[in-house]
């Protein structure tokens, strides 16, 4: 997947490729972020949009 293209995705489905992605290879966001070269605070508010929101302690978007 290319992860710059990320906002083409249907919110409801890239939430759940993040999710996966934070379970099986990232130990954070941040470290998700760094590793796919992309904003943060850009994918956070793309999924805050369709009413997700990062949980750190759960290190996954609800």
């Amino acid at each position: 997947m290319d992860w710059s293209q990320f906002q083409r995705i249907d919110p409801h489905l890239l939430v759940g490729l993040v999710n996966t992605e934070l379970r099986n290879q990232a130990d954070s966001l941040e470290d998700l972020c760094r590793t796919h070269d992309i904003e943060s605070a850009q994918l956070c508010s793309y999924l805050a949009a369709a009413d997700y929101h990062y949980r750190a302690e759960q290190n996954q978007f609800r």
